[in-house]
């Protein structure tokens, strides 16, 4: 059975005493109890430490969470404006790069990762003998806030304490102090985490998603930082050698496997978010994709939204044997649970691939392949109660083969086991047809088969096609054919603008995210102009505390 760690009631850590008597009127006021001379039970050591989770669950699927951040800004999913229905406005404004300082999705990032921070530094300035043995559990999701934090706007403020002077304002510290808090911490605590992958350890952060975040850390310095040092990519690799050598962790059985209500017995999933249908509601992605008609499909009592969709020119990049297209993708003609067409208007009910545009005029109801790699349960549920797999085995071997094939091999091992590595990957997806599982290294290395270029029809349904073209390819892109892989695999995972931001194009210098087109989304021209590497810090937070300055370009 999956382990809740529930929504708790938020312990008060101050408290007012007023004692008095019939005869004494004089008061004596206590503004604070030592925490040394407290005595905490049981209970309330889960209530203070169940806000540092819990925020993980509303900074990933609170509305326009952590999902949206890193999928709605990249090449493979986007949310239209839907033509007779609505959607559209910010979600546009994530797809086409015009970022401003008060899109939603980056009040819910920083609100809800600060809320977890500050939570966790409430509890470990109690300095209480009651808190000690969760001290480095708590320090590793402080930095795993951080770790996010640094990611999507790199200019935070650094906070490990709540103990400050009255007035007391935070200021943004140097990228490089908070890679290196974040690394200093994770190292001093790892060995104390445990290795325990228990279903009853499920949800908690051990030593493995400790070396899982150290290995993000590694893979992404020189893109974080532009610089060019090999040396990050070996520490990667150090840390995910861990990982693979003591055995705890394999490919699951199915893709699937990791996206169900309880994943606890999962051997893939090495950290996730645990959700839950009666307490801890979070996936929302099944009424955001889906038609209304597609409720017939999985037995929903619910009517979906008709939203989120993929972008065509990723639908292309499959090949047609791979089973992860029909595993993440609803595309074609749909049915009911008994089989039977779901008919519209008297037509069987179809997703076509293709889509118009993403405002211009946007997208018409049944157009782009619908978004089901987490599963739908029928009734009201959903996909509202499924775990995320935060960090899986999946993803730590991809790493490693990403720092081999950028390295060209490290301490005995070569391209060819980074290509090994993938191989191993692609074979759950090739069972009809094996041989197209294997990558060699060429591939790995070479041509990424994403027809990049702006893509978009501005006709109207049922009229002339007024198409709006650009051809760039892929061609010269790094690796080219192994950031493909990572599309395949790590699609929806808040995978995707990480990974374009750290490959480059060879013809422009440039990053792919800001490099290449694709469907209504236009390349910067300006190759010295980085600014959108990170997102702009939401304004009101700027606004409230006179120590903050926007992040440059915006």
């Amino acid at each position: 059975m999956k382990k809740i760690i529930k929504l708790p009631v938020i312990l008060a850590f101050s408290v007012l005493g007023i004692f008095s008597s019939c005869t004494d009127l004089n008061e004596t006021i206590y503004s604070s109890i030592a925490a040394e001379k407290t005595t905490f039970s049981s209970e309330d050591i889960k209530n203070m430490i169940a806000p540092a989770y819990s925020n993980l669950r509303n900074i990933y699927w609170g509305w326009n969470g952590m999902f949206d951040l890193y999928e709605e800004s990249s090449d493979l999913m986007m949310t239209p404006y839907r033509v007779g229905i609505g959607w559209g406005d910010l979600y546009i404004t994530m797809h086409k790069h015009t970022y401003h300082s008060y899109v939603d999705h980056f009040y819910t990032n920083w609100y809800n990762a600060y809320n977890g921070i500050d939570n966790i530094n409430k509890v470990l300035d109690l300095k209480s003998a009651a808190v000690t043995k969760y001290e480095p559990e708590l320090r590793a999701i402080r930095a795993l806030y951080y770790y996010i934090l640094l990611d999507n706007f790199r200019n935070v403020p650094l906070e490990t304490t709540m103990n400050h002077e009255s007035g007391y304002l935070p200021t943004q510290a140097d990228p490089k102090k908070v890679f290196d808090f974040i690394v200093l911490e994770l190292d001093s605590v790892k060995n104390d985490l445990g290795t325990d992958v228990s279903t009853t350890n499920y949800g908690h952060f051990n030593k493995y998603a400790a070396c899982m975040t150290l290995a993000k850390m590694y893979l992404n310095y020189n893109a974080w930082f532009g610089t060019s040092d090999n040396t990050y990519y070996q520490k990667a690799i150090n840390e995910i050698n861990v990982i693979v050598k003591d055995g705890k962790y394999s490919l699951a059985t199915n893709y699937t496997d990791p996206f169900v209500d309880d994943a606890s017995s999962c051997p893939e999933v090495i950290f996730a978010i645990p959700f839950d249908y009666t307490y801890a509601q979070g996936n929302y992605l099944a009424n955001k994709c889906l038609y209304s008609a597609s409720a017939a499909t999985f037995g929903l009592t619910i009517s979906p939204w008709d939203g989120s969709c993929a972008i065509p020119q990723f639908i292309d990049t499959y090949d047609p044997d791979d089973k992860r297209l029909n595993m993440t993708w609803l595309v074609g003609k749909q049915y009911k649970l008994n089989g039977d067409p779901i008919l519209i208007d008297g037509d069987t009910m179809v997703y076509t691939k293709d889509v118009h545009s993403i405002d211009n005029p946007g997208a018409y109801p049944l157009e782009g392949a619908r978004f089901h790699k987490y599963k739908i349960y029928s009734g009201a549920v959903a996909a509202s109660g499924d775990d995320v797999p935060f960090f899986r085995y999946t993803d730590a071997l991809m790493i490693k083969a990403e720092c081999l094939l950028r390295l060209g091999g490290y301490n005995g091992e070569t391209e060819q086991d980074a290509a090994n590595i993938v191989t191993s990957i692609r074979a759950r997806a090739f069972t009809t047809n094996p041989a197209k599982a294997t990558r060699t290294v060429a591939q790995l290395k070479g041509t990424s088969v994403y027809a990049y270029g702006h893509r978009e029809n501005q006709g109207e349904l049922g009229k002339t096609d007024v198409w709006v073209k650009t051809s760039e390819g892929g061609a010269d892109i790094e690796l080219g054919g192994f950031l493909d892989d990572l599309a395949w695999e790590f699609v929806g995972e808040h995978h995707r603008r990480q990974d374009l931001i750290r490959f480059r194009v060879t013809s422009n210098g440039m990053n792919v995210y800001n490099g290449k087109s694709w469907f209504c989304k236009d390349a910067e021209t300006n190759a010295s102009d980085t600014h959108k590497n990170i997102f702009p810090i939401y304004q009101d937070f700027i606004d409230a505390n006179k120590n903050m300055k926007q992040n440059s370009g915006y």
